[in-house]
């Protein structure tokens, strides 16, 4: 049976809603990057606030939960979204480093170091 491990999700108190959209000009959603040492992926999760973000391992793959109620827009209407992503996790991540923030410009940063 596999075990999920929640990984906290930092931010910067301060950080203002941004509605930019970061990571479409070049790749879409999704940016990984990743050297001999490190990995990182970032996500446009500039639609929810710190709280509606949850990251969890479980085994080998990374979920991604990210949901909020209805809300009014700026139009007078509502919106409720809910988004469920899971990525498979390179096998050479120490899993013990793998940490989360959420930064001022909504895009999520999941980072690790690899094992040597």
């Amino acid at each position: 049976m596999l075990t999920a491990h929640r990984i906290p999700v930092s931010h910067d108190e301060s950080s203002p809603k941004q509605w930019d959209w970061p990571l479409q000009h070049n790749d879409g959603v999704v940016k990984v990057q990743e050297n001999s040492d490190n990995w990182e992926v970032d996500l446009d999760m500039s639609f929810f606030e710190p709280k509606e973000i949850e990251v969890k391992v479980i085994g080998d793959c990374l979920n991604f939960h990210c949901q909020h109620e209805k809300r009014s827009d700026v139009h007078g209407g509502t919106v409720s979204r809910e988004v469920n992503r899971s990525y498979r996790l390179p096998d050479d991540l120490d899993r013990n480093t793998i940490k989360s923030h959420l930064m001022q410009n909504g895009v999520l940063r999941v980072t690790a170091k690899k094992r040597h």
